[in-house]
């Protein structure tokens, strides 16, 4: 296990070689079951991304899914830990039951409903709030209230007196000095956060272009409420890298995975950006490891590797998957074997409409029509289409 470093595969086994008791606390924002799919160019322009949020096995297959992996974030997390499991509501029910099975239902602490804005709906009211499960570890547990506090309402306040001693406080009849009195530091949040939007940080200087991005500020009062500074912080589903960035931040070490290869060079300019020394692990290097990978995070490494650019379209590319670095000529990507005639004639009309001379084609190999059809097309003479293997991309 390596700190500050990103993981790139499935988590499970990942973590699965991650020693036992090795990290202090523990977000996961999962895949939901919500049965979505999303397609997004992340918005330095620089990556494609498919991101698939689907469970054709149903509530049972996605259950065991999840089941598989908290139980080795139980594993891994020190006796002091805590994690927190962020979901929504399509499957919240079926989880707080798997983790009071996983971590004991009395190690249970808070659900945290976390509210924002936004939305319609005609038929019942508007569902805009996301579940946060907190569960420790153990009986003996971190947790840094003064971390978290809140300033009080005006209204609040505009209730109190100041006593002798300039300490403030509030009649009531609860106690038998009829005085509650304010913490000098403010409040504690309840388990229901509404002052941490959502909505407003599509536009801001934080939005990256990941779809189910979440707000620096939510990560902020978990790790600070959860963990001491130097403490190790895991994110097994980092996605686009917001919880270890606020790791960074906040003077924590931390570990991060996900299965996008995409996603992990992603993440690794924003923690360089923050001065971060960051470390890739297990990133696909072979062709084996390349044809696993995912259609969209292919493109995008064939993309990366050649030091190009994606095409600004989302799959309505026509034809065009990106475009090379210093000449800016049309690239078409197939994470295919034997890739035959019909392809190199579809990208020939693509380059035409484009205004181009020249293409290029990156495959894992070519059947015997595609190589023919490029060399009619060359001995034309007016347009020139190169066939390239991943095998070659690889030597180079």
């Amino acid at each position: 296990m390596q700190e500050n470093s990103i993981y790139c595969g499935d988590n499970l086994e990942i973590l699965s070689q991650f020693p036992d008791k090795s990290v202090d606390l523990i977000y996961a924002d999962p895949p939901f079951f919500s049965n979505r799919h999303y397609e997004v160019i992340w918005n330095d322009g620089a990556e494609i991304r498919a991101f698939e949020d689907r469970w054709e096995g149903g509530i049972e297959h996605y259950v065991s899914w999840m089941k598989l992996r908290l139980a080795q974030c139980h594993r891994v997390l020190r006796d002091k830990g805590s994690m927190y499991l962020h979901c929504d509501w399509h499957a919240n029910a079926h989880l707080r039951i798997l983790l009071d099975e996983i971590f004991g239902g009395e190690n249970f602490q808070n659900e945290i409903i976390w509210c924002y804005k936004g939305g319609n709906a005609t038929r019942r009211f508007r569902q805009k709030h996301d579940t946060l499960f907190l569960y420790s570890k153990t009986r003996e547990y971190i947790f840094n209230a003064d971390a978290t506090r809140i300033p009080y309402s005006s209204k609040l306040l505009a209730t109190t007196e100041l006593d002798e001693e300039g300490k403030r406080f509030y009649r009531t009849g609860q106690n038998e000095s009829g005085k509650i009195y304010l913490h000098p530091n403010g409040q504690l949040p309840y388990d229901w956060w509404d002052d941490i939007p959502s909505g407003t940080m599509a536009h801001g200087k934080e939005f990256i272009g990941y779809p189910t991005q979440k707000p620096e500020a939510l990560l902020k009062r978990i790790i600070e409420a959860s963990s001491s500074k130097g403490d190790i912080v895991l994110d097994p589903f980092c996605g686009c890298g917001t919880t270890i960035s606020v790791a960074q931040q906040l003077g924590r070490r931390w570990l991060g995975i996900d299965v996008s290869p995409t996603a992990c060079r992603m993440m690794k300019e924003r923690l360089n950006k923050l001065g971060a020394e960051v470390v890739l692990v297990n990133m696909p290097v072979t062709l084996d490891e390349l044809k696993a990978i995912g259609p969209f995070d292919f493109q995008a490494w064939v993309i990366n590797k050649i030091g190009g650019t994606p095409s600004n379209g989302k799959s309505g590319d026509m034809g065009i998957d990106g475009w090379t670095f210093l000449e800016h000529k049309p690239v078409q990507v197939k994470q295919s074997e034997g890739v035959g005639r019909n392809v190199v004639d579809n990208f020939q009309s693509a380059i035409r409409r484009a205004n181009y001379k020249e293409g290029f084609i990156y495959a894992f190999s070519f059947a015997k029509g595609a190589v023919e059809e490029v060399a009619r097309i060359s001995n034309k003479g007016d347009l020139t289409i190169k066939l390239i293997t991943i095998e070659e991309l690889l030597s180079v």
